[in-house]
């Protein structure tokens, strides 16, 4: 028997804080639960949680292997440069202690995995989830939002960005934002 297979799961479980919006269009969190791994009959000595699943599709069609895909430039009007109309950006984020991001929406869908520190999550009605263990995630759906770490050290998480249509809550199109500091 694999020596694997004797030692403890010593990670903690995944934490989901899935983001949507209010009637008002507002974002809100709509769930803020822990995601529990289950053993993968395929890899032994491996857990598994799905944290979120599309089957939709992607507007994505890169097939070229030969280019760079970290050297592609994206326009400064597509979403602020966070997010190309038609793609996806896999992207690292360094945010020092006590720094705070800009509040901020994009046309998107948005995979922010926690990796070293801490960071919070704060929505524009001022509410906030603490992000403490490395693997909490946060799933962005096109809602405004800002980061702060509250650590005594820097703080890196990992974000997938997949352009989206712009949300929509009661007829009202939510375009993208970026309210830059004072």
């Amino acid at each position: 028997m694999s020596p694997v297979l004797h030692n403890p799961q010593p990670l903690e479980s995944v934490r989901r804080v899935v983001v949507g919006h209010d009637e008002r269009g507002n974002a809100v969190v709509q769930s803020n639960e822990l995601m529990y791994n289950e053993d993968m009959a395929i890899v032994p000595g491996a857990k598994s949680s799905a944290i979120w699943v599309t089957i939709d599709g992607l507007p994505t069609n890169d097939t070229n292997s030969m280019e760079d895909g970290a050297t592609r430039v994206i326009e400064p009007s597509e979403n602020y440069g966070l997010v190309p109309t038609r793609g996806t950006n896999v992207r690292s984020t360094d945010l020092a202690p006590g720094a705070i991001t800009p509040m901020h929406r994009t046309s998107s869908v948005d995979y922010n995995i926690l990796v070293e520190g801490e960071i919070v999550l704060i929505t524009e009605d001022g509410a906030e989830t603490h992000l403490r263990n490395p693997g909490d995630t946060v799933v962005q759906k096109g809602t405004m939002h800002a980061w702060r770490n509250p650590g005594a050290s820097w703080a890196r998480w990992v974000s997938v960005l997949i352009s989206a249509e712009p949300a929509v809550v009661n007829g009202r199109v939510l375009h993208p934002e970026f309210h830059r500091p004072q």
